[in-house]
């Protein structure tokens, strides 16, 4: 009887140009050092024309299916979780499907909760599973936030990367993902904004960072109490790669004293729903934690929202 759902597989996609912080100085008032000072950042993948935001899913979603040994026509629900999708519809969901060619007639479904919306889509996934509305789910990532930076803005133009990172989640009888924490602090929803015709991105930085720094340890810290984990026994924290000065302390503040960190922020800069996914796979792909441990996953960001689990890697 199922019980439960697990991510038996991830795959994450990367466009090939990469725009470097000299890349950046020569563009607006900045310097390498002041980026890295700051936020930790020293690189960033940036897509091309050619690469809207369900190319880069599809290229995710390809690499996760592959790994978990599947078909596409294997899979009943599609959930792309993105902020950055220009086109109202087909969804990105859509797309995706019809890029990989299901003929399965899955659901396909978009979330826009921003940088935590990869966490709130795989919980959304667990749920479907466990209700027994899916047997099989392609969770993705998927974001383009370069196409919506404002590049004269040196506070938010060295932050953005662009990817996207997939999980295939599918039924089984001992639960592989725990309890979702989530929530959000909607009378602050105005620190984070893609807004206007185009969208663009801006953020209040010194509001984000305190409450980031001051809510989310303890916050943390419950997703792992619902998991019945202690933050000790974690073997690897993701957290929203937004920045590496906010990474760092979290880590620590949490108590996960013998977990690796993802620090993918440093060389893919925030790529919002991507960010988590990606750094992810990319841990597993390194052979960097061990099959079956756990890993606490926390996304939060714009909405000030907030979603964690923790998983047992693939």
């Amino acid at each position: 009887m199922t019980t439960g759902s697990r991510v038996v597989a991830l795959g994450h996609y990367q466009p090939a140009r990469v725009l470097t912080n000299e890349d950046l100085a020569a563009m607006v008032d900045t310097s390498d050092e002041w980026i890295r000072s700051r936020v930790g950042i020293r690189t960033r993948h940036m897509a091309g024309a050619d690469e809207p935001v369900d190319e880069l899913a599809f290229q995710a979603a390809g690499k996760a299916l592959a790994g978990a040994g599947v078909g596409p026509d294997d899979v009943d629900l599609v959930l792309v979780a993105t902020s950055t999708a220009i086109d109202r519809s087909p969804n990105m969901a859509a797309r995706v499907a019809a890029k990989l060619g299901m003929g399965g007639a899955p659901a396909v479904m978009d979330l826009n909760v921003v940088c935590s919306g990869f966490t709130h889509a795989l919980a959304t996934a667990d749920h479907a599973i466990r209700a027994g509305s899916a047997t099989r789910a392609l969770v993705i990532g998927a974001d383009k936030m370069t196409e919506i930076t404002d590049w004269t803005d040196r506070t938010t133009c060295v932050l953005t990367g662009d990817g996207a990172g997939a999980a295939v989640v599918e039924a089984c009888e001992e639960p592989g993902i725990g309890p979702v924490l989530w929530g959000s602090v909607p009378e602050m929803g105005h620190a984070v904004r893609i807004e206007g015709s185009p969208p663009v991105f801006a953020q209040e930085g010194q509001s984000v960072y305190r409450w980031t720094t001051s809510r989310l340890p303890a916050l943390a810290r419950q997703v792992c109490e619902k998991a019945g984990v202690a933050p000790e026994e974690l073997a690897a924290v993701v957290l929203h790669q937004a920045n590496l000065r906010i990474i760092e302390p979290l880590a620590q503040r949490i108590g996960a004293v013998n977990a690796v960190v993802a620090r993918d922020v440093i060389d893919s800069g925030n790529t919002s729903a991507a960010s988590i996914p990606m750094a992810l796979s990319k841990l597993v792909q390194r052979g960097e934690v061990p099959s079956g441990a756990p890993v606490l996953l926390f996304g939060f960001g714009g909405n000030l929202s907030y979603a964690g689990q923790v998983i047992r890697c693939p």
